[in-house]
């Protein structure tokens, strides 16, 4: 079976990296651009571009959801049939295949578990039930494909509970197979709220053997829990910022999790997302009315008048907005800013540009915003990506008051836009977003740390008199957040010395 060959520009980058280049096999439930619901299909599409930069061969291997368009992305047919063993059955799939960004993709075509309208639930956000079953076989069918087509990977990476079962399946049934057997492991945790815990009754199905359920490994007050017996089987893992990777280590941040990952010890960390600034820049995003630079923000001034007119908002230059893009949902602290958001429109000469879905009800609150405070405040219910990308351009401010937050994207988003945060100082959104100092005008953003309605009040009132008190301030302030680089360069230098580490784990060096 022929596998993709690594480019000239790979390999003369090979030759200038330190240590010889690695074999990545990434499996993962979502990637963009061809299927997403959060933070992670972000970063399974860009960390492979900026691993093959450095040099190095990845794959990525996915679902062939029934939503994915493949005329749009050139999805052809690689493989079929292929047999994947669960349990004590064999299925049998296909495989697809495309290049995206020189990153080569391949899916998983099997329509009893991946022909529907959702990624993960249905539309009323209810979980399909044989999700264990789907993951489980999409793990498998991955590593299974990696022996098919004889790409030897020195590294298995494998995101969340959705794949974190390739590191067992790896020392279960492949720890010397003479194309996994030299593989080692790293699961990255996106968050640790999801771990994919489900009833016993799907466990033959998986294939883990009954020797392996136990409270160490994948038992969870008798049922399957597959972020836990990841988290024991993986070579190395890592979080998606050095706070997050704290926060988790504490009973209440790590959701029943955090003696596991206290016994990993040095082999759980944080490194920080990276931003793909080919997607995201104002000087060169074409999405945004007009392009504008930390030299020159007459742009950003157009952007701002061009959200105010598609969001329903008066069209007064003068006026701040603060933009929200957001699951509509307790993690995020919506339902915190619902409960100040009247009180600033009342009390406060500012606007508000709303785009998110989620929680029925916070849906049905901020829908009926402009209605109550025409002018004031715009909403979308749902999401849409140049909306998205308006609202980071036109904005003067963006909030995101989460109860946690494991890295987050949309403050590093804003930050190069010249939109300050505003944010609660927990995981990613702490590393990131340097508090703002009344008295010297340096910071990036406005900071609180106690999940109230009382704190995201006064935290966006601090920012709106800034706007009006200290224009100077303001002004400092977006140029410092301009000058930010959280490129995905630095991050994947970083997961690369995560790979060396479990490799050496892996052999016992």
């Amino acid at each position: 079976m022929p596998r993709p060959k690594r480019t000239r520009a790979a390999q003369a980058a090979a030759s200038q990296q330190e240590g010889p280049a690695l074999r990545i096999a990434m499996i993962a439930s979502e990637c963009v651009p061809f299927a997403k619901t959060g933070g992670l299909a972000d970063v399974v599409g860009s960390l492979p571009k900026a691993l093959r930069a450095l040099g190095h061969d990845v794959i990525v291997i996915m679902p062939l959801y029934g939503m994915i368009n493949r005329e749009r992305y050139d999805i052809r047919p690689f493989l079929a049939p292929m047999g994947v063993w669960m349990g004590d059955t064999e299925e049998w799939c296909a495989v697809h295949t495309t290049t995206h960004e020189g990153v080569p993709v391949f899916f998983i075509e099997f329509d009893r578990y991946f022909a529907r309208p959702g990624l993960y639930h249905d539309a009323d956000y209810n979980d399909y039930l044989d999700n264990p079953r789907r993951f489980g076989f999409l793990t498998r069918a991955g590593l299974q494909l990696c022996i098919d087509m004889g790409f030897r990977p020195d590294i298995v990476h494998t995101h969340d509970w959705q794949t974190a079962l390739a590191a067992a399946y790896l020392k279960i049934w492949h720890w010397n197979h003479p194309v996994l057997g030299g593989a080692a492991s790293v699961l990255t945790i996106h968050n640790i709220a999801y771990q994919g815990v489900y009833d016993a009754s799907h466990y033959p199905y998986l294939g883990l053997q009954w020797s392996n359920f136990t409270p160490d490994k994948f038992e969870d007050h008798g049922r399957i829990n597959f972020l836990k017996g990841g988290i024991q089987y993986s070579d190395m893992l890592n979080t998606v910022s050095p706070t997050y990777a704290n926060e988790t280590r504490t009973p209440e941040g790590g959701h029943g999790l955090a003696m596991y990952l206290n016994d990993r010890g040095s082999a759980y960390r944080g490194i920080l997302n990276g931003v793909d600034y080919t997607q995201w820049n104002p000087e060169t995003d074409p999405l945004i009315p007009a392009r504008y630079s930390a030299g020159n923000l007459a742009g950003k001034a157009i952007c701002k008048r061009e959200l105010q007119l598609r969001m329903g908002l008066d069209p007064n230059p003068n006026i701040p907005i603060v933009g929200v893009v957001s699951r509509l949902a307790h993690q995020k602290g919506l339902d915190l800013l619902a409960g100040a958001i009247e009180g600033l429109v009342q009390n406060a000469l500012v606007q508000f540009a709303i785009l998110g879905a989620g929680d029925k009800g916070l849906e049905g609150y901020y829908s009926l915003l402009p209605v109550r405070f025409p002018g004031r405040v715009g909403s979308f219910i749902g999401y849409d990506t140049q909306l998205s990308h308006w609202i980071e351009a036109g904005s003067d401010f963006f909030a995101m008051p989460s109860r946690y937050e494991p890295c987050g994207l949309n403050q590093m988003y804003s930050l190069r836009y010249g939109t300050l945060p505003i944010v609660r100082a927990t995981g990613g959104l702490e590393d990131t977003v340097q508090q703002y100092d009344e008295h010297t005008g340096a910071g990036t953003g406005f900071k609180f740390y106690e999940p109230s309605v009382h704190a995201v009040y006064y935290t966006i009132g601090w920012a709106i008199s800034t706007y009006f008190d200290r224009p100077h301030h303001m002004q400092q302030m977006i140029q410092a957040a301009m000058a930010q680089d959280f490129s995905w360069e630095r991050s994947a230098k970083e997961y690369v010395q995560l790979y060396r580490e479990a490799i050496a784990r892996k052999r016992g060096m």
